[in-house]
């Protein structure tokens, strides 16, 4: 009997063992075959596009078997705002899109066209030809046409001058400005002073221009020189003189010091101009790219030049892919000429890399529909959406980061005058203390000089100013007063 029983107990165990394995098994396969969806819920219902893309870093790259990048991340944005799902697809032939010879679009424009994609969401550029076959939503980001250099191969000999580079040439001449107008401040004050020219008629003064010139100039030199001064008024134009060469030496060596260290020398090539009249480097641009038939169809002189030289060695100078142009930037002295937001990711990844000044064609990228598409409004509107809640901001950022951004924030630049703004106007302040205080210092021998005289303290004070300021015309009128007497 207890056999009995604990057999029938063994299989009934068994049976509710076997039963819930099958439940369990049941429950999983249908996870995963609706993995991501509830069943008999609205998601059933969502419409599925097909996007087509190109590898491109960062915009979409393969890693660990999945694509990621900045547009994979856009795209799952707009899904979720827009509600619909999608399957991405890299391009066949790995091309943008441009007219090929036979008359057809190649690239992503062509699987648009030929409906093998429903939209494109990549680094494609807004152009009129491809917006005569496909339609463009708002662009997402906004680039324009750049050069990307590498950093050895234009290196230039120091210049001349390069001692002159520490200050911008507003600073040069503010600082000429106040050198000169010091050195009459101090001539004029030298004059006016009693303490230091006490009887004008009878006396030399030392603090000819020429020598207040040469005054400033030794305190530029830190170097003391004559003549030494011996009003008040004079000091304190002297003093607030030599502390602001001492601030302005100490700006200067420090400036000069940051610039032959950093090798921040101004780049030679800084526009495209300055590209064609070179002949050390090779450029050129992505085959088939708007980039290539924005130079084509120019009327600009400059650009002209730049495509006859592609066209002429296209064979040469255009590449196929952008990592083949970053590659050959690295390897060889070539210049690639292509979308300025892709070279600053070049210059931020590799260090040795660097790009001109000068952007030309703004333009943006934006995502290609089929013509009359219904998506085109709805995708424009989310971009937008996306761009005012900074989502655009926070995925450049994302995408973008490197330590040689931070690098590049830092380089050297030429000392503006703003910076120096504050030791100006000290020099400005104590020049006019100076002023003052010689004219006070006239002021109170003038009044005791009236008291003596029994003129009024205006009138000696006006004899002796213009007595001061005409002192050669005076001494020449005595000396001939003296010779007619004489003879």
């Amino acid at each position: 009997m207890d056999k009995g029983l604990h057999f029938m107990l063994c299989v009934i165990t068994t049976v509710l063992l076997l039963r819930e394995s099958s439940q369990t098994g049941t429950t999983k396969n249908d996870d995963a075959v609706s993995k991501g969806t509830d069943p008999g819920g609205p998601e059933e219902d969502l419409p599925t596009l097909t996007v087509t893309t190109i590898l491109e870093d960062p915009y979409a790259m393969v890693r660990s078997a999945e694509l990621e990048g900045y547009c994979i991340d856009l795209l799952k944005a707009l899904a979720a705002m827009l509600h619909f799902n999608y399957k991405v697809k890299v391009v066949g032939d790995g091309q943008y899109g441009a007219i090929s010879s036979k008359g057809n679009w190649t690239g992503m424009i062509g699987e648009i066209m030929r409906q093998e994609a429903d939209i494109a969401v990549a680094p494609l550029t807004v152009t009129s030809a491809r917006e005569e076959v496909v339609s463009f939503t708002t662009p997402f980001l906004q680039t324009g046409i750049g050069i990307l250099l590498r950093k050895d191969t234009i290196s230039q000999e120091t210049p001349l001058f390069h001692f002159l580079a520490p200050f911008s040439k507003e600073t040069w001449t503010g600082l000429l400005f106040a050198y000169v107008l010091t050195c009459l401040c101090l001539f004029l004050v030298a004059r006016l002073s009693p303490c230091e020219w006490n009887e004008p008629k009878n006396e030399e003064n030392h603090f000819t221009f020429l020598n207040s010139l040469w005054f400033g100039a030794g305190a530029l030199a830190l170097q003391g020189v004559t003549p030494r001064p011996k009003a008040l008024s004079v000091r304190v134009i002297a003093a607030i003189w030599w502390l602001f060469t001492i601030a302005l030496l100490a700006a200067y060596i420090a400036n000069f010091t940051a610039l032959l260290s950093s090798g921040s020398e101004q780049l030679p090539i800084q526009t495209f101009e300055d590209l064609v009249k070179q002949r050390e480097l090779e450029f050129g641009t992505l085959d088939g790219s708007s980039t290539f038939y924005f130079f084509k169809n120019s009327k600009n002189p400059i650009h002209q030049l730049i495509y006859e030289y592609m066209d002429k060695r296209r064979d040469y100078v255009l590449v196929k892919t952008y990592q083949e142009a970053v590659q050959r930037v690295m390897e060889s002295n070539y210049a690639f000429i292509g979308e300025s937001i892709s070279q600053d990711l070049a210059a931020a990844r590799h260090c040795n890399l660097i790009r001109a000044p000068e952007v030309i064609g703004a333009r943006g990228f934006g995502i290609a529909t089929t013509k009359a598409s219904l998506w085109t409004k709805k995708l424009s509107i989310a971009v937008l959406r996306l761009r005012e809640s900074g989502d655009l901001d926070y995925l450049r950022n994302k995408w973008w980061e490197s330590s040689c951004l931070q690098k590049s924030r830092d380089r050297w630049s030429p000392l503006q005058p703003q910076a120096l703004g504050g030791l100006f106007l000290t020099l400005a302040m104590g020049l006019a203390l100076g002023v003052i205080a010689a004219v006070v210092e006239l002021s109170n021998k003038s009044r005791h000089t009236a008291g003596h005289v029994k003129k009024s303290c205006c009138s000696i004070f006006t004899e002796e100013v213009c007595t001061r300021l005409r002192i050669k015309e005076n001494t020449r009128q005595s000396q001939e007063t003296s010779g007619k007497a004489t003879a």
